[in-house]
């Protein structure tokens, strides 16, 4: 058990440019890799490094975060002292708005973090998909009596607003910038997971609210690198920044590749779910599966190529399903054809129907329709 660190996690981070995928759900409780859902790589993470006090702050649309953690056995969080918070949002602002941004979000969880015993937080989005060992880099963190410790990895930027870090040869971050405009050229970008000083964190938080700013980065973080002790924690594995549509498809495809599976699952450090006990899958006559992933309760009498297929998926006779998402409880009827497409949970494709998006741009069919 780890008695230094408490977790704190933002469920809600750039719903609006996930567009159709988080209308009924937090960016925390989006499906991924055929039977997980975002948070569950940030859960797993805090749990195998020993971490057992957890604090999750939502946003808005977060009955299915509720649901999918319930009291949080699945992590082995349903426990007398520490566990599973969940915060739902405060409305502390002059405006009586839901909090603008990081700094009011924990402005409203600070007595959590006083009462908590731990010297130590980690904070993160729910938007990364990687397997970290947070242990490792919290005794790092410790022998450099660092501030705060931002983790991050080689990439090119893909999506605006990411964090680019610049750091000496000791690690220590030497500059902060936020990048607006995508570029293919690799960079050192940060995926927004930082173990700080708790009480740092409780003074900047402070000071910050008492002046009106909400932006942890831009409004603590940056104006700290000269003064502070901010130190980098390069990644050399797979991690992933889901933050648009975009994105999210190019990352869940990535997970068909052996490799990559091989480092988010097949270490030690297992990423947990919630358990549904369903039943296998079956192939009928008529299937005809290759480089896809397929999660437990589908039938497939179908076409399936590079494709991910979530729990209860049903492709019938005749049906084509290439480089496509689709969520749980889906249905393809015979003889329909997708390609490029995600299809959110309980979608039905009718007979004979095609759709087609792009590699780039992939279509997108909300929760629930019927097409």
């Amino acid at each position: 058990m780890n008695t230094k660190m408490v977790g704190i996690l933002f469920a809600s981070a750039n719903e609006t440019k996930l567009n159709e995928l988080t209308l009924h759900r937090t960016t925390a409780s989006l499906p991924f890799a055929g039977r997980y859902r975002l948070i569950d790589f940030a859960l797993s993470c805090l749990v195998n490094s020993g971490v057992t006090r957890i604090g999750i702050i939502a946003r808005n649309n977060y009955s299915s975060l509720m649901d999918h953690i319930r009291m949080g056995r699945d992590w082995d969080l349903n426990r007398k002292n520490g566990g599973i918070s969940v915060f739902p949002p405060f409305v502390l602002n002059t405006s009586r708005e839901v909090y603008k941004g990081k700094i009011e979000a924990l402005y409203t969880v600070l007595d959590y973090l006083k009462r908590a015993p731990e010297d130590y937080v980690c904070m993160a989005n729910c938007n990364v998909a990687a397997n970290i060992k947070l242990d490792e880099v919290l005794d790092e963190h410790i022998a450099r009596n660092a501030d705060v410790t931002i983790l991050c990895h080689k990439a090119s930027v893909t999506s605006s607003k990411r964090v680019i870090i610049e750091k000496d040869a000791s690690d220590k971050i030497t500059d902060l910038s936020a990048l607006e405009i995508p570029t293919d050229r690799e960079r050192l970008v940060s995926l927004n997971i930082y173990i700080v000083r708790k009480d740092y964190l409780i003074a900047k938080v402070e000071q910050s609210y008492a002046r009106g700013y909400v932006d942890f980065e831009k409004d603590i973080l940056f104006k700290d690198v000269e003064g502070g002790k901010l130190y980098a924690k390069e990644l050399e594995g797979y991690a992933a920044i889901i933050d648009d549509v975009k994105t999210y498809y190019n990352e869940s495809m990535k997970v068909l590749d052996t490799a990559v599976r091989e480092e988010l699952f097949g270490s030690m450090s297992k990423i947990y779910t919630k358990v549904k006990d369903s039943v296998p899958t079956m192939y009928r006559s008529g299937a005809k599966v290759s480089n896809s992933l397929i999660a437990d309760g589908c039938i497939i009498n179908g076409t399936v190529e590079n494709s991910i297929l979530f729990r209860n998926v049903r492709i019938e006779e005749g049906a084509v399903v290439k480089n496509s998402i689709i969520m749980e409880n889906g249905i393809v009827m015979r003889g329909g054809k997708i390609q490029y497409t995600i299809t959110d949970k309980q979608v039905v494709i009718g007979a004979g129907r095609q759709i087609s998006g792009s590699e780039t741009y992939p279509i997108v069919i909300v929760k629930n329709k019927i097409v």
